[in-house]
């Protein structure tokens, strides 16, 4: 079986800008991010959002509900453009 792609298409380029600003535009560090996900049961490092932001890393189902979450928006405002992404 060929290995599957890891290339992230423009959706998941766009949700991880979405993430990053909707983080900065809350005053929040990637620390306190990935803090606040983890303690919602989903463990994530401020690395592992690092890479997620700089589209590095595919945001899984899983991922994009606890950020969503994290953030207080629905998980679909992270995959919709923003104004200024």
């Amino acid at each position: 079986m060929a290995a599957r792609s890891l290339e992230i298409g423009p959706t998941g380029i766009r949700t991880a800008r979405t993430i990053e600003i909707l983080r900065t535009e809350r005053g929040l560090a990637q620390r306190e991010l990935a803090a606040r996900v983890t303690a919602l049961g989903r463990p994530m490092t401020n690395t592992m959002l690092s890479r997620v932001e700089r589209a590095q890393r595919r945001c899984d189902v899983d991922d994009l509900v606890a950020l969503a979450q994290a953030l207080r928006v629905s998980p679909l405002s992270l995959l919709q453009r923003t104004r200024a992404a």
